[in-house]
């Protein structure tokens, strides 16, 4: 099979090309940045012309920025050959209707889940690796947009060599993977975070040690989540609960869950393709 990916040189197409040379496929990589160039001459690759990459490969992997995708798969979808399958690697511009579609062709979106935090790694070098793809086992999701179920599971494949090590590949919707990304993930989730980190900058600046501070809020970071997501037996403290509803009441808004609407979820894509829509 061979496989083509545009924008292979970037950090995504980096880790995605370290894993598909691996397995026995021909790679065609394809990158127009200095940078990304000299990543995969480093590795000793060699590149095609994103026109060959796109009308010679069986599967093309879209490895490029969300803001881009409008772009690139409106010049490179109508170069496919027919029954050729395309891979994005986030749903924001399908939802957003930018990824340019054929009849004849195949669309599917994956993501990786990334390795979970209460999941044994088996290795240091697993348990180090955050992010997934190296060493650490992950899942991944993985939607079919259009096209055939057979061209479907020839892209599973790819899809979970190119994350691997993959335990599990959870198929869902297009529609459902925006609700995972960007809904749950990176607004409510990722801003979660930005706003722990936030608390920590806070404490240090009123006076607590750096090391205290971190060493006490990573690992009261890690109690809570296990104890709401079912690791450990043990509830909030009677004065926990009371804690979190003053919470609650003083940082988030009672309408946090429009988050998850339709159209707020579309109306967060639009400004995630467009940045420039946050200032309207």
């Amino acid at each position: 099979m061979r496989i083509g990916i545009i924008g292979a040189g970037g950090k995504m197409g980096c880790r995605i090309v370290d894993n598909l040379v691996k397995q026995d496929y021909e790679l065609m990589l394809c990158e127009n940045g200095p940078a990304g160039i000299a990543r995969l001459k480093e590795r000793g690759l060699s590149l095609s012309s994103i026109e060959d990459t796109a009308a010679q490969s069986d599967i093309v992997i879209l490895a490029v920025p969300d803001v881009k995708i409008k772009e690139v798969s409106g010049y490179v979808v109508p170069m496919l050959k027919k029954d050729a399958v395309l891979i994005t690697l986030d749903p924001a511009a399908a939802c957003a209707n930018e990824l340019a579609l054929r009849d004849d062709c195949t669309f599917v979106v994956t993501h990786p889940c990334h390795p979970a935090l209460f999941y044994e790694q088996k290795t240091d070098e697993a348990r180090k690796d955050r992010f997934g793809g190296i060493a650490a086992e992950q899942d991944i999701v993985i939607a079919l947009l259009q096209g055939k179920e057979e061209l479907f599971d020839a892209a599973e494949k790819v899809c979970k060599d190119m994350f691997a090590p993959v335990v599990k590949c959870h198929r869902i919707t297009v529609e459902q993977m925006a609700l995972l990304e960007p809904a749950a993930a990176e607004v409510v989730v990722a801003a979660a975070a930005t706003l722990m980190k936030e608390a920590y900058d806070e404490v240090v600046k009123r006076g607590v040690p750096e090391e205290a501070a971190r060493s006490f809020l990573l690992g009261h970071i890690q109690i809570p989540l296990a104890i709401v997501f079912g690791e450990v037996s043990s509830p909030f403290s009677d004065a926990a609960k009371i804690a979190i509803k003053i919470g609650y009441k003083r940082i988030f808004k009672e309408n946090w869950r429009e988050v998850f609407e339709p159209e707020v979820v579309k109306d967060t894509i639009q400004k995630m393709l467009h940045p420039e829509l946050l200032n309207e």
